[in-house]
C-alpha cells in the first residue's frame, strides 16, 4: 500500500507542474497587465497626463518584473515557491501571496469540507431511501429535485438565497466573515454562533448541487447491486431486509460513490468559489475573482494552482480508500 501510495504522489507532481505552466501561460494571454490597468487608473482618477501615466506604469513594470519575457518570470515564481514557498507579490494588495492564501484558504477549506460532509452524507442516505422504494412517490420527487439541484447554477441560487435574505427575511448584515464587532474578537461560542449566520447559506449552496449528485449515483449504485445474485442469495437464506440493504447492498454500492470523491470535492470547492463571489465571504473566491480583473498573475497563478492542487489530492486520497475498502482494486 505505501507503494502505491508513492507512486500516485509521484505521478501527481509533473501533473501539477504542467498545470503551473498552463495556468501561468493563460494569465499572460490577456492584453496588458497590472501596469496597464494602473495606467488607466491614474488616468482616470489622478488626472494624469497620458505620458505621466505612462512613466509611472513603467516605473511599476520594472519594480515588479513585468518587463521581462514570460518564461522569465514563470521560473522566478517557481524558484521563490520552491525554495522559499512564497507565491509572488500581490501588486494590488502590496502584500506577500503567501500571506493572502494563509488568511483565506482556511476559510476556504472550512466551507467546502462542511459542504462535502453535508452532501456525501445527505445525497447517500437519500439515494438509499429511493432505491429502496423504487418509483414510490418519495423516490419520483427526490429524482426531479436532484434534477433540479443539478441544473440550476449555484450562483442564480446564490442571487436568490441574497435577495430572499435581504429583502424577506430582513437580516441586519450579509457578507464577511462574521460581524464587524467580531473581526478582532477572540473565538468564543457566540463568535462562532456569528460566523456561521454568515456562511451558512455558502454551505448549503454550496452542497445542495453536491446532494443532487450523490443522490443520483448512490440511487443508481444501489438498483444495480439489489439485482445482483448474492443479494438475492442473502434473501433466500431469510435475512431481515434491511440487514440485506445495509450489510451486503449498500456496502458495495459504496464503492463507486468513495471513487467518486475525488472529483466531488473540487465540485464544493468550485460551489463555493461562486457562492463566495455573489454573497461577499472573504474567501478565496472574491480574491481570485479580481486578482483577474487586475491582473495580478501571482495571485492568479498561484489559485489556480492551489484549486488544481485540491482536485489531484482529491483524487489520490479517494484512490487510496477505494484500494482500501475494495480488494478487487490492485495496488500494484
Amino acid at each position: 500500500m505505501l507503494r502505491y501510495i508513492f507512486k500516485r504522489i509521484l505521478y501527481a507532481i509533473p501533473v501539477l507542474i504542467f498545470i503551473s505552466m498552463a495556468s501561468f501561460a493563460i494569465i499572460q494571454f490577456a492584453p496588458g497587465d497590472y501596469a496597464t490597468n494602473y495606467q488607466f487608473f491614474l488616468m482616470t482618477y489622478s488626472n494624469m497626463s497620458e505620458y505621466e501615466a505612462q512613466q509611472a506604469a513603467d516605473i511599476v513594470r520594472r519594480q515588479y518584473g513585468l518587463d521581462q519575457p514570460a518564461i522569465v518570470q514563470y521560473f522566478a515564481w517557481m524558484r521563490g515557491m520552491i525554495l522559499e514557498g512564497r507565491f509572488g507579490w500581490s501588486f494590488s494588495y502590496r502584500r506577500d501571496v503567501s500571506e493572502l492564501f494563509a488568511e483565506r484558504l482556511p476559510r476556504t477549506l472550512i466551507l467546502a469540507i462542511s459542504a462535502h460532509l453535508i452532501s456525501s452524507v445527505g445525497g447517500v442516505l437519500i439515494g438509499i431511501y429511493a432505491a429502496t422504494r423504487k418509483y414510490s412517490i418519495g423516490d419520483n420527487l427526490a429524482t426531479v429535485l436532484a434534477f433540479i439541484g443539478t441544473c440550476l447554477p449555484r450562483f442564480f441560487l446564490a442571487i436568490i438565497m441574497l435577495y430572499t435574505l435581504l429583502f424577506v427575511v430582513r437580516v441586519p448584515q450579509m457578507g464577511g466573515w462574521s460581524s464587524s464587532h467580531y473581526v478582532m474578537a477572540p473565538m468564543s461560542m457566540s463568535k462562532f454562533w456569528n460566523i456561521v449566520s454568515h456562511v451558512w447559506p455558502v454551505v448549503f449552496i454550496a452542497g445542495l448541487g453536491g446532494i443532487a449528485r450523490n443522490f443520483r449515483v448512490m440511487r443508481g449504485n444501489l438498483l444495480d447491486v439489489l439485482n445482483a445474485q448474492y443479494v438475492t442469495t442473502a434473501r433466500a437464506k431469510g435475512l431481515k431486509e434491511r440487514k440485506v440493504i445495509m450489510r451486503h447492498a449498500v456496502p458495495n454500492a459504496l464503492h463507486p460513490i468513495i471513487m467518486y470523491q475525488g472529483m466531488v470535492f473540487p465540485y464544493m470547492v468550485q460551489g463555493e468559489l461562486e457562492t463566495s463571489i455573489i454573497l461577499s465571504v472573504p474567501t478565496m473566491a472574491p480574491l481570485f475573482y479580481m486578482s483577474l480583473q487586475q491582473q495580478d498573475i501571482y495571485v492568479a497563478a498561484g489559485c489556480v494552482l492551489i484549486y488544481s492542487f485540491i482536485l489531484v489530492l482529491g483524487n489520490i486520497i479517494a484512490d487510496i480508500t477505494l484500494a482500501a475498502v475494495d480488494p478487487r482494486v490492485t495496488t500494484e
